[in-house]
């Protein structure tokens, strides 16, 4: 057992040299760019805390896990070890099961659920908890499961996007930017380590982080606007960002406002 905590004991090491600045931290700068996910994570829980009185306060575990994702990534790159891989992939495998039973649309359930959250809900958790028990006996189906999970959101978005509404649009715009740019930056530092240790720069994996971090408060978003356009008729959803609705790359989030307003005795 303590084979899988101690230090490099996983088969995953990335470019950056190891203990180059510290005796303690294998992976210096791959562990402290996780810094991100400790501020976007509270900000978000911030910004989405009126829709979470609306709705629940259920709405605000994503975000939860979104910061273990964090630590846990510190704690992988900081040691290389087993526990911190598995650890670290199941975090996010776990924000991504989180945010379906919460938000993916009912209009795109298997037809045999028959439009019931409960039952989706249920078997997005037994996936879950299989793939997690699975994971430990073939780390290597974690990764196959979280790439599987990523080519559905993808199928799904561009569904979403050919429906052209504005406002879905962009942030499905901004997200793919950023899943472009952390995903070629990922590819990069697996595929072509000799060519960035010649030139020195070892730290690409870094960047994944910062970008995957800022690519999430999109994703959520898309699933949130869509959630409430779908099923809650008798209210609004609104998009803004911070800290300007101005800005084109802020952090977005949702607003759920009454449709009807009574002003001077009319409703809208």
């Amino acid at each position: 057992m303590d084979n899988i905590f101690s230090y490099q004991s996983s088969e995953v090491d990335w470019c950056e040299i190891n203990f180059q600045h510290s005796e303690l931290v294998a992976e210096f700068y791959n562990t402290i760019s996780n810094v991100t996910f400790f501020i976007i994570g509270p900000i978000m829980m911030y910004l989405m805390h009126p829709y979470a009185q609306k709705c629940s306060l259920i709405v605000q575990l994503p975000w939860v896990l979104f910061m273990l994702v964090g630590l846990f990534s510190v704690y992988f790159h900081m040691t290389l070890s087993f526990m911190g891989q598995m650890l670290d992939e199941l975090a996010i495998l776990w924000l991504l099961a989180t945010c379906y039973c919460l938000w993916f649309p009912r209009c795109y359930f298997p037809a045999f659920l028959k439009n019931d959250r409960s039952y989706f809900t249920y078997m997005i958790l037994i996936i879950s908890i299989l793939v997690t028990f699975l994971a430990f006996l073939k780390p290597t189906i974690n990764a196959y499961a979280l790439n599987c999970v990523a080519v559905h959101i993808c199928y799904f978005v561009r569904l979403e996007y050919k429906k052209k509404h504005t406002q879905v649009n962009h942030l499905i715009k901004i997200c793919v930017m950023w899943w472009s740019l952390a995903l070629s930056i990922w590819i990069c530092d697996r595929l072509f380590c000799t060519f960035w240790q010649q030139l020195n720069f070892t730290y690409l994996h870094s960047f994944w982080h910062i970008f995957i971090s800022f690519m999430v408060p999109y994703i959520v978003s898309v699933l949130v606007f869509l959630e409430g356009r779908y099923e809650r008729q008798d209210n609004c959803m609104e998009i803004h960002y911070w800290p300007l609705d101005e800005w084109t790359v802020g952090l977005p989030y949702v607003i759920l406002k009454d449709k009807r307003v009574n002003n001077g005795g009319k409703n809208y």
